[in-house]
C-alpha cells in the first residue's frame, strides 16, 4: 500500500515511439481509477464503493481485473471512497501485483493519472473502476503506444463526443454537446506513455483536472489514435444494474 507519494521504484524508461502499431510488450502495468463517492449510484454507494457493487454475482471491479489481458502484470488503483474496502477486497483477487493509492484529494482523472506517475513505467494503461469493459477491446487498444477505446454511442450527448481526423487520430473531445456532433463517445480506457507527463494538466472546473482533455493538448504535438470498441456497459445509475444482469448472468 503506498500513502500519498512517498516511496518510489527505480525506473528505467525505454525509448519512446509513435502512437502507429507497436508489438506488444513482455509487460505492462494497469491504472484502474477507483476513488469516486459514486454520488449518482446511491442509497446502494452508502455502504459500499461502487466499484464493489455486484453484477450476475460479481462485482465492477472484480470483473474489470478479469478482463486485463495477460500482458499487464501490475495494477495500480487509485482508491478514495471507501478504499479500504476496494484494498481488503484485491488482497486475494488476483495474482497480478496490485497496489493501491489513496486519492485524498478527488481532483479528476488527471489528478488520478498524475499523483501515481512515479510509480510508472515508459507505457501504460488507464482505465475506469465502474464501468464495463470486454477483453478483446482493451488487447486492441495495447497495440498503441497512444490511443484512446471509443464507442458508437445512441446517446452521444450524455458522454464526451470525439472529433477525429481522416486518419482516426484525436482532435478535440466536446464534454455532453447540446447540437449532434457525432456519436463516437469516450468510453475511459487509455494506452499512454510518460510523454503525458510533459504537460500541465488541463483544468475542467474549479477544482477537477481533466485526463482527456490534457491528452488533446498533447495531440498539438504527438498523434493520438481513436480505436472502437466492440463492447461498454457504462454504469452510471442504479438503473443501470438491473439492464445489464441479462448481459452478466452467466459470464
Amino acid at each position: 500500500m503506498v500513502w500519498g507519494l512517498g516511496f518510489f521504484y527505480t525506473l528505467y524508461p525505454i525509448p519512446y515511439f509513435s502512437s502507429t502499431l507497436y508489438p506488444l510488450p513482455y509487460s505492462m502495468q494497469a491504472i484502474i481509477l477507483a476513488a469516486g463517492r459514486g454520488e449518482r449510484m446511491r442509497p446502494l454507494t452508502e455502504q459500499l464503493p461502487k466499484p464493489l457493487i455486484k453484477i450476475g454475482g460479481q462485482s465492477i471491479l472484480g470483473r474489470t481485473i478479469d478482463n486485463l489481458p495477460d500482458e499487464i502484470s501490475e495494477i495500480i488503483l487509485v482508491v478514495g471512497y471507501k478504499g479500504e474496502m476496494i484494498e481488503e477486497f484485491v488482497k486475494s483477487y488476483s495474482q497480478k501485483k496490485i497496489t493501491c493509492v489513496y486519492q485524498k484529494e478527488l481532483n479528476g482523472t488527471a489528478g488520478a493519472l498524475f499523483l501515481v506517475k512515479d510509480l510508472l513505467e515508459e507505457r501504460f494503461l488507464v482505465l475506469m473502476a465502474d464501468d464495463l469493459y470486454r477483453k478483446s477491446d482493451i488487447e486492441k487498444i495495447l497495440q498503441y503506444e497512444l490511443a484512446i477505446l471509443a464507442k458508437e454511442a445512441d446517446r452521444p450527448e450524455e458522454f464526451g463526443v470525439f472529433q477525429v481526423n481522416d486518419n482516426n487520430e484525436l482532435i478535440d473531445i466536446i464534454e455532453k454537446p447540446s447540437n449532434y456532433i457525432g456519436s463516437l463517445v469516450n468510453i475511459g480506457i487509455y494506452s499512454l506513455t510518460k510523454k503525458i507527463f510533459d504537460y500541465q494538466p488541463v483544468k475542467i472546473s474549479n477544482r477537477e483536472f481533466g485526463l482527456p482533455q490534457t491528452i488533446v493538448k498533447m495531440t498539438k504535438d504527438i498523434p493520438v489514435k481513436i480505436i472502437k470498441a466492440d463492447f461498454w456497459y457504462p454504469i452510471g445509475y442504479p438503473d443501470d444494474l438491473e439492464r445489464a444482469e441479462p448481459y452478466f448472468q452467466h459470464a
